[in-house]
């Protein structure tokens, strides 16, 4: 790699504080003055590990901008916004506080930045940005992939929007119901979808700028976000989850604001590495393999659920309901898979070479490991501080370690062993389901300490 590539890749991230440009600077002011104004507005309604978090964001939002440029629009962008749909609540009223019912009577609110209408958006986008990635496909064209790459940012910049004035609606409500909007479902999937994405986004601009074009891999990663899009919105829909509740008493820690997150970093990358598995098994694996490996693995997701009530409990009445609803979830990826295994001459010719989608899923895998191993050492202390006791063996609790396991087990293959391949893919596909059932399907067939998350 030449030194130019090199410094290409990383723009000014190894610089020493006194070689920065105006520029760097310049973000940082404006960071850390959007951060005092936030501590000026909301500073008496945050309890202490709050005003920690926010005393330790501003430094770390601005040493991501100078890490990675992109992500200082961004930053500016969701700043702006947000101030912006605040403001707009606040002038709502004559009294201290905001009305939310103008929600659904300032127009600015009601159809762009109340935080119900900018996860909404997020949906859309996302939804779009998918659409363009696979146009690129199908045309064999750079157009629909850099739309479709655009509209993910955009998508992004709507989710984190969206999640921020949700979390300042909920402290409108009351002192007691305001928290960080990572407590159920509904906001985790917002988390999930927007977690990946930009992650995507990140290995897309960084191997572009390596000289490895990643092509139309986004097709396959904004699948996976398209799925937790469309989960969320019938949850929302079906569920009515998109209402802000009071947090249940275990959720009501500190320990929450950064377990979760933390947590979701692996999901997500987890998740994202699995795609790009399947692409790459798309352009390595025979035929046979491919039908047998790609027809069978759905048929995990009944086979995992059966496991876990013969380990934990037999089939009520909801069980069997959710066995429906994840038998329906299995014939759409029979579906799934059988078109993109017929198209995959088409699909190939659009993704990059297996060397470097073998490295994407390594970096992908090496990053969700260090942040899933962070997340679950801090739920131990959680535990221990809620239910008084660190490790209690609980669905929730062993599936986590299932996960943990499955990934370190492939690391420790991958730096000791060398492993490469289709075998690597394959492990790394299976890795989903297995993340898959500890994210969601704990929630749906089983009970425990995490039962607040069931569907």
């Amino acid at each position: 790699m030449s030194s130019t590539s090199t410094t290409n890749r990383a723009p000014m991230a190894g610089l020493s504080l006194g070689q920065r440009h105006w520029t760097d600077w310049l973000f940082a002011l404006a960071v850390a003055a959007l951060g005092g104004w936030a501590f000026m507005n909301f500073g008496a309604s945050m309890d202490v590990y709050e005003k920690g978090i926010l005393a330790a964001a501003v430094p770390s939002l601005i040493g991501l901008g100078w890490f990675w440029r992109p992500l200082r629009l961004l930053m500016l962008l969701v700043g702006l916004a947000t101030w912006a749909a605040v403001a707009l609540y606040m002038r709502a009223t004559d009294d201290y506080g905001a009305d939310l019912s103008k929600a659904d009577q300032v127009f600015w609110l009601k159809y762009l930045l109340s935080s119900q209408s900018a996860i909404l958006w997020m949906s859309l986008l996302f939804f779009m940005s998918t659409l363009f990635y696979w146009i690129g496909v199908a045309t064999r064209s750079d157009t629909g992939t850099k739309l479709g790459s655009r509209i993910a940012w955009a998508g992004v910049f709507m989710a984190l929007t969206g999640t921020m004035v949700r979390w300042f609606e909920s402290h409108q409500i009351g002192p007691d119901i305001g928290h960080i909007p990572v407590s159920n479902l509904y906001e985790v999937f917002v988390l999930f979808s927007w977690l990946t994405t930009i992650f995507w986004l990140y290995y897309e601009d960084r191997f572009a700028r390596m000289g490895q074009s990643l092509g139309s891999l986004g097709a396959f990663v904004m699948l996976v976000v398209s799925a937790a899009v469309g989960f969320l919105l019938w949850y929302a829909l079906v569920r009515g989850a998109s209402e802000i509740q009071p947090l249940v008493p275990a959720l009501q820690s500190w320990w929450m604001k950064i377990h979760v997150p933390a947590n979701f970093v692996g999901y997500g990358t987890f998740a994202m590495s699995a795609m790009v598995a399947l692409a790459y098994l798309l352009k390595t694996a025979e035929p046979g393999a491919l039908w047998k490996g790609l027809v069978g693995l759905p048929v995990v997701f009944i086979g995992l659920p059966l496991l876990g009530f013969g380990l934990f409990g037999g089939l009520s009445a909801d069980n069997m309901a959710a066995v429906a609803k994840a038998g329906r979830m299995v014939g759409g990826l029979v579906v799934f898979f059988a078109l993109v295994i017929s198209a995959r001459s088409w699909i190939n010719e659009r993704t990059p070479a297996p060397e470097v989608a073998d490295d994407v899923m390594y970096k992908a895998i090496a990053v969700g490991f260090a942040f899933f191993t962070i997340a679950t050492i801090l739920g131990a202390f959680w535990a221990a501080e809620a239910w008084g006791g660190y490790w209690s063996w609980d669905p929730k609790e062993t599936w986590a370690l299932i996960v943990w396991l499955n990934y370190a087990a492939w690391l420790h293959m991958r730096l000791m062993k060398g492993l490469r391949g289709t075998f690597a893919a394959w492990w790394a596909l299976v890795g989903l389901v297995v993340t898959t059932f500890a994210f969601l399907g704990v929630n749906m067939f089983l009970s425990g300490l995490h039962s607040y998350g069931q569907l």
